[in-house]
């Protein structure tokens, strides 16, 4: 169960690859700046995972209207995310959870899809400028999508 509206968000430090290297993603940046969806997701070079990122780039622009950072996660080795989002062309920051700390402190890491394995679940969670979760929602399957027109609606409401 995804933790709590109204929660205090949990700060974590994972790592993106990007052309330049391993950079640091972390979510205590945006306090004070700017709101934050996070998009968990369960792997990457998957059909629902690929149509949900593809969807989110091209309407990146809606979320940085709202004063948004995206950050999307995966349990994937940020080498793979890397290669997965240049092939689909996917321009959101896109951050491994490898050792899957963050999913679980989220309340959102499912214990085992299809015999892989846990994974994170597929998930949404808006955090507002000073680290407070103002938007939850854990999808009922792995193949469904979150609200997104909920989370634009919570961030629309936001400072």
């Amino acid at each position: 169960m995804p933790i709590a509206v109204g929660s205090p968000a949990p700060d974590f430090s994972l790592k993106q690859k990007t052309a330049s290297g391993l950079v640091d993603v972390k979510l205590s940046e945006n306090f004070g700046k700017k709101n934050t969806v996070i998009l968990f997701f369960p792997l990457a070079f998957t059909g629902v995972c690929t149509q949900e990122m593809c969807d989110i780039t091209a309407g990146l622009g809606a979320y940085s209207g709202l004063n948004a950072d995206v950050i999307a996660i995966s349990v994937d080795s940020p080498f793979a995310q890397e290669a997965w989002a240049n092939q689909h062309k996917i321009g959101i920051k896109i951050a491994s959870d490898l050792n899957k700390k963050t999913a679980a402190d989220y309340g959102v890491l499912l214990p085992d899809l299809i015999g892989l394995g846990s994974v994170s679940a597929r998930a949404a969670f808006v955090v507002d400028k000073a680290g407070v979760v103002k938007y939850a929602e854990q999808t009922a399957t792995v193949k469904d999508l979150p609200n997104f027109e909920a989370v634009k609606q919570v961030l629309a409401g936001l400072n």
